[in-house]
């Protein structure tokens, strides 16, 4: 193998954390997993100045800077970052002997100085590339109100590998692709819990992972693949069949020209006003069945037989006018929604639930523009083997003439150069088996929207489905997953999108305390982490709803405020 897996740096206090927490969890056996004992305050030991010279020589890393970071440089929903210490470095720079370019794995970690015994490593979206500022809010929702770097978390945050600059033609080289998928991140990990120890005169007492997107995806690789590492893996829309979903976006992406109005815009095969009739439909059918007409479908699973495409929306016996949509188009967006297939008839990757965040802003950049400009590249040079050369290659061209069939073979392909295949390096390896963080204390808590139109909330659902199946039929002693009706990917949409899951996670790792819901906010007028411009006039601004532990459903109590959390019951 040319680019054999790098070995993984393990400072001795590691080892003996290990075992420290092992004897101090306590619980275990026929009661369940164990309970993991609190994380606890400490001081940073050493001024930011002098810092580099405590961390030492680390292995494959140089540390470039360490700065010091006034209060209130930073904010998060108006409110000052406390100060803190700023690490920026990198590790394992090379020249790739492929395409000639210098790789290395850049990072940032910020460690306040009142530092609450807590490490979160923050996934990030997209196909990386950019060391995105270490705050630690990118798990929880739309506009976060706080960070877990404001709550003292020390926080790391990486390009996976690449620069942003090269796109995805980092996707040349065997080894660029492989930190993108895993690799980085098992790297990154020890480095940073050694540098934790520098500062503070001790390592983490708890380790999290957080992130939404393909930082869910990391998230995700972490649990199972790096379960020691991480007591508590906070997993927002996860991509974990992401080359899968990618390619099924360009599937949805070629049935969307079949039915374009103009050859050039593909948005034309499903316009803003044919969405919003469509989610109209939606609410007539499924609004309310939780029990309230409130504009949330609660009840996925019961919208499912609720409502149908062909019966509900109207055929159009003339010119399209946004009010109905033709035939051929009902027959596209039915194929998208049910899961685009191969010529075999097996589906590429799942079916998406109708929901009324259909409508939402965020909903045709990943219906109309992804497919073209992003996942052409994702999938034609970073997932694909051989991947397609990157000189003069065109995007938008390769996803209109892709062949579906020959580029699922070839995401799972491997050759003498790319030895793993994207459906390798990309996804855990065995999702649905999570006892190694089980067995430890750990947990995972996952949250998806419904209107998600890249990652689909129905692959999620499998997951849990074959989790629960792995654990006896129950796994909520350790997962929990909740659903976001209305939202897209990550944020947005018609929807109660904000929430601390950070509390959530933390309370359930070092209390005990399962979420038995998660309390989430509308972004109304005057939200102080930003106005989402998907919450409908009608509804307060300050609208709450509970987010509920599948299979369970926010259902109206019959009395009370609909406007408030308090009114819904989780049943």
């Amino acid at each position: 193998m040319p680019f054999p897996h790098l070995a993984r740096q393990r400072a001795p206090w590691l080892v003996a954390l290990v075992g420290a927490a092992a004897l101090a969890a306590c619980g275990g056996g026929d009661d369940g997993p164990p309970q993991l004992a609190p994380a606890t305050a400490q001081k940073m030991t050493v001024s930011c100045a002098d810092l580099a010279g405590k961390i030492g020589t680390l292995a494959n890393t140089a540390i470039s800077a360490t700065t010091s970071v006034p209060t209130g440089s930073l904010t998060v929903a108006g409110v000052p970052v406390p100060e803190h210490c700023l690490v920026k470095g990198s590790m394992h720079t090379r020249t790739s002997p492929v395409d000639g370019n210098t790789y290395a794995i850049q990072f940032e970690m910020r460690m306040p100085l009142d530092w609450n015994g807590r490490f979160l490593h923050q996934g990030n979206g997209g196909i990386d590339g950019s060391v995105v500022t270490a705050l630690g809010n990118s798990a929880t929702g739309g506009g976060p109100l706080t960070s877990a770097l404001s709550k003292g978390f020390a926080v790391l945050s990486s390009d996976a590998g690449h620069t942003a600059a090269v796109g995805p033609n980092f996707g040349a080289d065997p080894q660029a692709r492989l930190d993108y998928g895993y690799q980085a991140v098992g790297k990154l990990t020890p480095m940073a819990k050694t540098v934790i120890q520098a500062a503070y005169g001790k390592g983490p007492d708890r380790s999290y992972f957080a992130g939404c997107s393909n930082g869910g995806r990391h998230a995700m690789v972490a649990a199972t693949r790096y379960p020691t590492d991480y007591d508590g893996v906070l997993v927002g829309a996860p991509g974990y069949n992401l080359p899968k979903a990618a390619l099924a976006n360009i599937a949805g992406g070629q049935l969307y020209a079949s039915v374009a109005t103009s050859p050039t815009d593909i948005s034309t095969g499903f316009t803003t006003a044919e969405r919003r009739t469509v989610a109209s439909a939606v609410l007539a059918k499924c609004d309310a069945l939780d029990g309230a007409t409130d504009g949330l479908v609660q009840d996925v699973a019961a919208c499912r037989g609720a409502f149908d495409l062909q019966r509900d929306v109207p055929t159009c016996s003339g010119a399209r006018d946004g009010t109905c949509l033709s035939a051929a188009q009902k027959t596209a967006i039915g194929k998208i929604f049910s899961g685009p297939t191969l010529s075999n008839g097996s589906r590429i990757y799942s079916s998406f639930p109708y929901d009324a965040g259909i409508s939402g802003a965020g909903i045709p950049f990943w219906e109309f523009t992804a497919p073209l400009a992003l996942d052409s590249g994702a999938v034609g040079i970073i997932f694909k083997v051989p991947p397609e050369p990157t000189a003069g290659f065109n995007g938008p061209a390769f996803t209109l003439a892709a062949n579906l069939d020959t580029l699922a073979a070839q995401i799972s392909a491997t050759n003498t150069l790319y030895t793993e295949s994207a459906m390798s390096f990309m996804t855990p390896p065995n999702p649905t088996n999570m006892s190694a963080l089980k067995d430890r204390g750990g947990k995972i808590l996952v949250y998806h929207g419904v209107s998600d139109p890249i990652f689909s909330v129905d692959d999620t659902e499998a997951w849990y489905k074959g989790l629960q199946a792995a654990n006896g039929g129950d796994a909520s002693n350790f997962a929990r997953f909740f659903r976001v009706p209305g939202m897209g990917h990550c944020s947005g949409g018609p929807a109660t999108d904000q929430f601390d899951a950070i509390t959530a996670i933390v309370d359930w790792v070092e209390k005990g305390q399962a979420p038995a819901s998660l309390t989430a906010s509308a972004r109304g007028a005057g939200n102080a982490g930003g106005v989402n411009a998907d919450v409908p006039a009608t509804w307060s601004a300050t609208r709450t709803r509970p987010l509920c532990p599948y299979p369970q459903v926010a259902r109206y109590n019959g009395t009370g405020d609909i406007e408030s959390a308090a009114s819904f019951s989780c049943k």
